[in-house]
């Protein structure tokens, strides 16, 4: 088991404040993992006092000097890379060879590719007087479980690059990695104060650096309801507010896709991290005359994926995150068949011979229709619901017809596929399971959120804009 008794504040590992522990679970063993301090809010207040502090000198080291850390923090990650997959994997349950490659892999990624940016951004615009980009000031990142140090990676090191100082608090549930990198951050040399870690629960840590009065930025990624909680907090000192929230994401076929891979494709986006995806493709929006093809197809993907150990070869999907979670799930499944949906594949029961751990089993729906509530709530497990339609008016209707709008694919004729993704209102869309590269920005409409993470975008949200009259 691994035990952490100290919080990282102001450049040395410290004694929190409070005498409380949290235990972190392991979602295949349902054993305790490790034990972290549980943050009270003199904790945040000491952390942001530090990051204060650190502020004026941090946002006077010139860019290539920024860069330079974050390069070597981007460096450290990698060596460690298979000691932090092994983490994750005993804290969320992603297999190890896909932690290693996406859970890991990301981090790496936002951590260098902040560096990369500081060679060629342009702080300074002289095409209508003059300009200036400067950092905003102390950023309050709060990142959640499912994809820990990417949702750190895409705060932490953007906001780093841009000057700001940080104070991190990460999800209670998936906390270790975390402490690796405060690790990694002090070993590379970064000023005191610029980078601060106070765990703790949401609803105490979290809502005191929301509201904290010296904290001029708040990041956020979660759910939709502790967003708006954070936003209304945040009002209070008109701080600025970037959201990373829920998804309901829909994966159009149109009727002239390839449907063996599109399908095939399809359920691989929906599955990922065991569904615990923000940005999943949870509702497949087929053509009526194709329907049959498609459950078909679907139930042959689903039941492909051999859920099981994530330490063990050839699993490829582990548990969900915690019990809570699992009822969650459980609760969604046997939602859809009490609401009339067909039941293709899966079920709400436990998959044959894994009594213990969060395990669900991979679950396909058809015949949802949009009032149905798989259709319309996140449900954040492995259960894909498809959709039939009768025009493609019909199908961006249907896609768009959720509160959400983080994320959507479409798959048909290059040309007719990128017309219809125009039309799906959503911060990415895949075209033909296409992928962008890791600059790419990643943010949502409606009520998935505010705001853009990664790349040039993801830096811009750390900046202020002023206008020099000279």
């Amino acid at each position: 088991m691994t035990d952490y008794d100290k919080l990282y504040i102001d450049g040395a590992w410290v004694e929190p404040a409070g005498s409380g522990r949290l235990e972190v679970i392991e979602s295949t063993t349902e054993e305790v993992f490790a034990r972290i301090p549980e943050g009270v809010p003199a904790d945040i207040d000491r952390a942001v006092a530090a990051a204060r502090a650190a502020f004026p000198g941090w946002a006077e080291q010139p860019p290539d000097e920024r860069g330079k850390l974050l390069r070597r923090v981007a460096e450290e990650l990698e060596a460690r890379r298979d000691e932090i997959a092994e983490v994750i994997t005993h804290e969320v349950g992603m297999p190890k060879p896909l932690s290693a490659m996406i859970q890991v892999g990301t981090g790496i990624s936002a951590f260098s590719l902040a560096s990369e940016l500081l060679a060629t951004f342009e702080f300074e615009d002289r095409s209508n007087g003059l300009v200036v980009r400067e950092p905003i000031g102390v950023v309050g990142c709060i990142t959640p479980w499912n994809y820990p140090l990417n949702q750190i990676g895409a705060k932490v090191a953007y906001a780093l690059a841009a000057g700001c100082t940080v104070v991190l608090k990460p999800s209670e549930v998936a906390p270790v990695n975390a402490f690796v990198l405060a690790d990694i951050m002090d070993g590379v040399g970064f000023p005191a104060g610029v980078f601060n870690l106070v765990t703790g629960l949401g609803p105490v840590v979290g809502e005191a650096l929301a509201s904290h009065p010296d904290v001029d930025m708040i990041s956020f990624t979660g759910s939709t309801r502790a967003g708006k909680r954070v936003a209304e907090l945040a009002a209070q000192s008109v701080k600025r507010v970037a959201l990373e929230l829920g998804g309901k994401s829909p994966n159009v076929l149109l009727d002239d896709a390839d449907f063996p891979a599109a399908v095939a494709a399809g359920v691989g986006a929906a599955y990922a991290n065991s569904g615990q995806t923000c940005s999943a493709l949870t509702r497949m929006i087929v053509p009526r005359s194709r329907l049959a093809e498609v459950e078909q197809l679907a139930r042959e993907a689903a039941e492909s994926y051999t859920v099981g150990d994530p330490f063990t070869e050839g699993t490829r999907l582990g548990p969900l995150i915690s019990a809570v979670q699992l009822e969650r799930v459980r609760g969604y499944i046997n939602k859809g068949i009490e609401e009339g949906a067909t039941l293709v594949t899966g079920g709400a029961e436990p998959p044959e011979g894994l009594d213990t751990g969060y395990f669900v089993q991979p679950t396909v729906f058809s015949n949802v229709t949009r009032d149905m509530t798989i259709a319309q709530e996140e449900i954040f497990g492995p259960v894909l619901s498809i959709m039939p339609y009768d025009t493609e008016e019909e199908a961006v209707e249907i896609a768009n017809d959720t509160v959400y709008g983080l994320a959507g694919g479409v798959s048909g004729s290059d040309e007719r596929a990128q017309r219809v993704a125009r039309k799906i209102r959503a911060g990415q869309v895949r075209v033909n399971a296409g992928r962008g590269g890791s600059g790419a920005p990643f943010g949502g409409y409606k009520q998935s959120g505010l705001g853009r993470e990664h790349g040039a975008y993801g830096l811009e949200e750390f900046l202020e804009v002023k206008a020099l009259f000279v």
